[in-house]
């Protein structure tokens, strides 16, 4: 392939690509002279690209679970599953990405945290259907290959894999000169769960006067970022190393957003391997869209719920965004958590039984925060 270009010399000079061999056909000849280019000038780095490798076999193999049959660098993960204790298992799939968090890394100079909030929001999504997860891969996209971040970034997915019991089976790290600024990724992960099929959560059980219980999450998550920055640093002027004395005293802006998105699965998996399981009629991830377009998501035809607003304290984090950025009741609700980032729906016998259950595996703060009404699938709030 040939493209000539007109230099300051008003001279032709021509450019070959050649990845085999760099000859110079006879028709060229004459024409100035020819520059060779490779891969490496044009902006992708292989030998950085195979110590990125190098440096991410180490983390994934930390991972490994019973079922991992295969080693990172080959062209596909192999996993063997051991299903013996399923009547009929179901395989539960998603995929997710933390969205402009990552720009807040970007700031702060910190990427070690992203990657366990990438593993927890995607275990939280196959875990409202009541599946655990099996194994997890990742997909990593930057500028410029710099293996020290990109490092790092896998180190907080390996840390998510190894927090959630599943492993890090294989994934991709690509190299974009041009696509993406210096200094800049994009991560996605996607998630491989089990469940058994007379277990599955899918929320037709769900009745008129269930209750809601809310389970704390521990900030923003890995939603409204976009909204959050902009009060934060475009509105309000503050960096990374600020520190919002009204919010939290002695904690910086970037600590605070940074905050890793919880997982729940270590404190509803024991209601899930118990009898009890079926005392869970729905579970909503509170995510993009906030309570208000979350908790309709598991409920079935003819219901809605209500929100008590007064049941739980909101964090100061969330009343400092919408006062500083003036910010309506109804946008915070279907932007932000809240201080929520799982709703559990029960029966109200069953209430005391699943609360217990959850202050034993460690969820002390669960809440009756609403209830089941009949309805099309809105949700109020009072």
């Amino acid at each position: 392939m040939v493209a000539a270009r007109l230099g300051q010399s008003r001279r032709l000079r021509f450019v070959c690509w050649s990845f085999e061999r760099h000859v110079i056909p006879d028709y060229l000849q004459g024409f100035g002279e020819c520059v060779m280019v490779d891969y490496k000038s044009s902006g992708v780095d292989i030998d950085a690209g195979h110590e990125v490798v190098r440096q991410v076999k180490k983390l994934a193999k930390s991972t490994f679970t019973e079922g991992v049959l295969s080693e990172i660098g080959s062209f596909g993960g192999l996993f063997e599953p051991r299903f013996t204790d399923l009547e009929r298992p179901v395989l539960v799939a998603s995929s997710d990405g933390v969205g402009t968090k990552l720009a807040v890394g970007f700031l702060a100079g910190r990427h070690d945290t992203i990657g366990q909030d990438l593993v927890n929001h995607c275990v939280n999504d196959i875990l409202v259907q009541g599946a655990k997860p099996l194994f997890f891969l990742d997909y990593l996209a930057a500028g410029r290959l710099l293996p020290e971040v990109l490092t790092k970034v896998v180190e907080g997915v390996a840390v998510g894999c190894k927090q959630n019991r599943c492993a890090l089976l294989g994934g991709e790290t690509a190299e974009m000169p041009g696509f993406y600024r210096d200094g800049e990724y994009d991560l996605a992960g996607f998630v491989i769960g089990v469940v058994d099929r007379p277990h599955v959560i899918d929320g037709q059980r769900i009745d008129v006067g269930d209750v809601l219980l809310g389970l704390p999450s521990t900030g923003l998550h890995t939603n409204g970022y976009s909204l959050a920055r902009r009060i934060i640093f475009d509105d309000l002027g503050l960096s990374v190393d600020s520190e919002m004395c009204d919010v939290e005293p002695g904690v910086s802006v970037g600590e605070m957003l940074l905050r890793p998105h919880r997982s729940y699965l270590n404190v509803l998996e024991p209601l899930l391997n118990s009898e009890d399981r079926q005392r869970i009629k729905g579970l909503a991830h509170i995510t993009g869209g906030g309570l208000t377009d979350n908790i309709p998501r598991t409920l079935p035809n003819g219901r809605s719920a209500w929100i008590e607003r007064s049941t739980w304290v909101v964090p100061p984090l969330f009343d400092y965004l919408q006062r500083m950025g003036r910010v309506s009741d109804e946008e915070m609700l279907r932007t932000f958590n809240m201080g929520i980032g799982m709703v559990l729906i029960c029966s109200p016998i069953d209430v005391e039984d699943v609360q217990h259950q959850l202050a034993k595996a460690g969820e002390r703060d669960s809440l009756i925060i609403g209830h089941v009404t009949e309805g099309n699938g809105q949700l109020g709030y009072g």
